[in-house]
Parts: C-alpha cells; structure tokens; sequence
C-alpha cells in the first residue's frame, strides 16, 4: 500500500464491516489510548496513528460519511485537519471526546466515547509529553483473563508506601497506567502492563497479536505453518508474496467476555539468516539480479 492509498478503517479500529455500534465504540476507546501521543513519546509512528484512529471513527460512526467511504468518494479530504494547532494532553482529549476524563484508583481510563474528536482543543500549547524516570515505573504481568476482566494490583514504593488499584478493563500489552502524584515530591509514578503468555501471544483487549518470523523463500512461495493459539496449536496457510507487516485474521481466536470474541491478528515478519552460505548468497545476487532486469525492462 502507498502513502496516498485510502486507509482501511475498518482493519484500524480492529472491527468487521458488520458490528454492532457498541463495538464500534469500545474498538475506538482501545485504539484511542494506545496511540494517543501522550502516552506514546518514544514512538515516531503514534501521532499518525493517532490521526488514523480518530478519523476512522469519525466516518464509521456517521452513516453518511461511511456510505461516502465505502462508495469509493473518500473520507477526510473536506474536513479539516483537528490537531493543526498540536495535541491535547490525554486528559484535556478526555474532556473534549466524553465530556469530562476520569479515572479510577489512580489509574488512567478512557471512557465510551460518543462523538468522535473533530476540532482541536482552544487552549494554550500542550505541554510536552510525560516522560518517566526508570525508578519511577514498574512492570505489572497480567494474565490475559486479569487484562480482560480487570485485577487488583498491589504495589510497593521505593519510599515503602503500598498502593493498590484496580487496572482497567479491556487492558492490552504494552499499556502505560500513571499514578498520579503516589511518588515521594509528588511525583507520578508509571505502570506498564505486560500481557505476553508463554508462547509469545500479546493481549489487546479481545484481540491477539502475534509475530509469525519466516525466511524468506517461505514468505514467497507461501506455506503452511502451526502458530500457537489461546486454545491450541492451529495451522496457518500463509499466501505465497507475504511481505513484512502483512496481517492475517484467524477469526475467533482471541479473547471472548459473554457473547462477544476477538480474532488473533498474525504479522508476517521476514527475516534473513544471519550465516548465509556461498551457494545461498549466489542465490541472493541472481534475485537482485533479476529484480534490476525487471525495473529496467519495465
């Protein structure tokens, strides 16, 4: 896909074409606090994302805007862009999305949102974002049943005061909860919540995620691999021209709570051995080859 392809809303947010407008929202909750830049300061790719997130959710979630995308008429090109002015802190985006952010126990929690973010916040510039010392962070494992349901954590600081909270609902790895003013001067203190079970499958929310690694002839010609579920082994057909960052849907796979279950989302991730042999690398420099052929002839 190139940079001026239309975004796929629906694979951003997580969600099928068919579901219901509660997913929608809890879809957009999730996606909105794991990108928001806020939270997010080391990552170069998180404003962007963040940008998708809230314009995906701003054409879902009105029925004209989405007949417009689907038709094929685009989806934002009118509308002007709400964070020109820069980012909110997560919290003033909390007020502006849901009327007023909240939090329980301490811990930082997005609640259903009902309109989507469409204008930027009328304030000062926002303040940089917030950056935590290494003493003043702990790792939390979870079990992906605790991350789904919400656990109790009990915590130790340096100072020796106990604090004890109960994380959110719908927690994923990889999520950043901050506690704030709990440190000694009145500091906050940061947890980060590790939700990987032994076979390398990461919990986000309902959904799965997993780093399928295949050299690269595998990922050319397609094969056929066992990759490790919540519920078992399963085998994944793999479509030959898998290139790095592809995702396949194994459908009904992740978590479920009542009535409701995520996929399991398989990124293709190519890699290249390390010790190539002589007859290997001659193999290399005939593709590179071919490919120059290929670009010179077309």
């Amino acid at each position: 896909m190139t940079s001026t392809a239309e975004p796929d809303y629906w694979s951003l947010l997580g969600v099928d074409a068919d579901c219901t407008d509660q997913q929608l929202k809890r879809a957009f909750r999730r996606e909105a606090r794991r990108w928001h830049p806020d939270l997010n300061s080391n990552d170069p790719v998180a404003e962007e994302r963040f940008k998708l997130v809230n314009e995906a959710y701003a054409v879902l979630s009105d029925p004209r805007r989405r007949h417009a995308w689907q038709q094929g008429g685009g989806s934002s090109s009118d509308v002007a862009d709400p964070f020109a002015q820069g980012f909110p802190d997560f919290e003033d985006y909390l007020d502006v999305i849901f009327g007023g952010g909240s939090a329980q126990s301490g811990a930082e929690v997005v609640e259903e949102p009902d309109p989507p973010f469409r204008s930027p916040v009328s304030a000062p510039p926002p303040p940089p974002p917030v950056r935590a010392v290494e003493d003043l962070e702990s790792v939390v494992h979870l079990t992906p049943d605790q991350a789904l349901q919400g656990t109790v954590v009990e915590l130790t600081l340096d100072d020796g005061t106990m604090i004890e909270l109960n994380t959110p609902p719908f927690a994923g790895d990889g999520w950043r909860l901050r506690l704030e003013g709990v440190a000694p001067g009145g500091r906050d203190h940061f947890l980060q919540l590790r939700v990987v079970t032994d076979d390398g499958l990461r919990i986000d929310g309902l959904r799965v995620l997993y780093k399928l690694m295949l050299f690269p002839p595998d990922a050319a010609l397609g094969c056929a691999v066992d990759v490790p579920t919540l519920d078992g082994p399963v085998t994944l057909q793999v479509p030959p021209g898998s290139s790095s960052g592809r995702l396949l849907r194994l459908r009904g796979r992740g978590l479920q709570l009542d009535d409701e279950r995520g996929d399991q989302l398989v990124e293709i991730v190519v890699v290249i051995p390390s010790d190539l042999g002589d007859a290997e690398r001659a193999l290399y420099r005939r593709l590179q080859e071919l490919a120059s052929e290929s670009e010179q002839g077309g």
